[in-house]
């Protein structure tokens, strides 16, 4: 028979003693450890029986383990505060990584995708949901990151201009605003620029700052027109100015933003990787499904007031329906425009190989095995 001794009463014997954390309290396991001020017979018994409720209580953990006390905790890292990021929040909030065995900390690093790959790269996140150009330059440099799914190949920006100019032509000699000079702004609107047969020096760019502020420059007329995103566009649009463009009915592929890692993690903890990437692709899945729910998980995470909710729903179905693909491979067609539009400053990347930048091999076994495929089923 297992037998428990108090605490007071290993006291009172004059012993030290080793309690087992995982055991009550209330019946803490002792050791004897002074064998000299102690009778051998009765340290016998009690090492014997010690041992007994180690075994049992090992036995009884590896047993009676849940998944959820086994998950590993991975940090994620999210370059802003965007309904981009949907997919993601669904799978934390739905309990979708846990089922796969993880605890994720989605963190917001914000600042643009830069400060997000240095994260990265220092180890302080072991993913990245962010924009593939900045994956693509670190890559560059020598950098250890590559691009394993892609959040949203194409970009949501849209060019918005005062009423009366009605065509892209329309924009010569205006003033276009972008958040800043190198910004994901500034990329789109050189693409847009090339795509209509045009050239920089054909407008007048001008870094104004975030949405919001870009917005305000419009109501003053201190600019013509301004590439902005989603929800900014949608208050645009309440307001009486036009849309010029949008990326994403333009063909135009950017990596606007990828599901990165290293190759040295990928390779070290290829378990991890392949249950996370499994995680993401069945978020995609669930938010596609499930708006009601969906939705109201965006409401929490960005607290949406009730000014905001209809474009926080026009948000939710752009991104299910045109932005969210099934099968998220990175567009290579995208690595190739960015790896074009980098290579003036970039020598290196003129030789560059676009698939040396992705790693999609678990995405391509989820893909082959028909993981993905019976998400769609149920």
């Amino acid at each position: 028979m297992i037998r428990f001794i108090s605490e007071e009463k290993a006291r009172s014997a004059g012993v030290r003693f080793i309690a087992l954390s995982r055991l009550p309290q209330s019946k803490k396991i002792v050791a004897f450890m002074d064998s000299v001020e102690a009778n051998s017979e009765f340290l016998r018994h009690w090492f014997a029986e010690l041992l007994t409720i180690v075994l049992l209580a090992s036995l009884g953990l590896a047993f009676f383990s849940s998944p959820s006390s086994a998950a590993d905790k991975i940090r994620i890292g999210l370059s802003s505060m965007s309904a981009m990021h949907g997919a993601l929040w669904v799978a934390e909030d739905k309990g979708i990584f846990k089922k796969h065995g993880v605890e994720p900390e989605l963190i917001v690093i914000g600042h643009g995708a830069a400060l997000g790959v240095s994260a990265m790269i220092a180890g302080d996140v072991k993913f990245l949901a962010g924009a593939g150009d900045a994956v693509i330059k670190a890559s560059l440099r020598g950098a250890d990151v590559v691009m394993m799914a892609a959040v949203q190949n194409k970009g949501a920006q849209r060019i918005v201009a005062r009423p009366e100019l009605k065509t892209p032509q329309d924009l010569k000699g205006k003033k276009v605003g972008i958040t800043r000079f190198g910004s994901a702004s500034h990329l789109v609107l050189q693409m847009m620029i090339r795509r209509w047969g045009m050239s920089p020096s054909d407008i007048q760019i001008l870094q104004v700052g975030s949405s919001p502020a870009m917005l305000a420059s419009l109501d003053v007329n201190g600019i013509d027109a301004a590439v902005l995103t989603i929800p900014s566009v949608f208050v645009a649009e309440e307001r009486g100015y036009r849309v010029l463009a949008d990326l994403a009915d333009m063909d135009i592929y950017y990596l606007n933003t990828m599901f990165n890692s290293t190759r040295s993690y990928i390779r070290s903890h290829g378990d991890q990787a392949t249950r996370v990437i499994k995680a993401f692709v069945e978020g995609i899945a669930y938010y596609k499904k499930h708006k009601t729910e969906s939705l109201e998980v965006l409401r929490k995470k960005l607290r949406a007031d009730p000014a905001g909710e209809r474009d926080l729903e026009r948000s939710y179905d752009l991104y299910a329906s045109k932005f969210y693909e099934a099968r998220p491979y990175p567009s290579l067609q995208g690595v190739e425009t960015l790896l074009e539009f980098i290579s003036s400053d970039t020598p290196a990347a003129k030789t560059a190989d676009p698939k040396s930048f992705v790693d999609a091999s678990i995405l391509e076994q989820l893909d082959s095995t028909g993981f993905i495929k019976t998400l769609y089923e149920k």
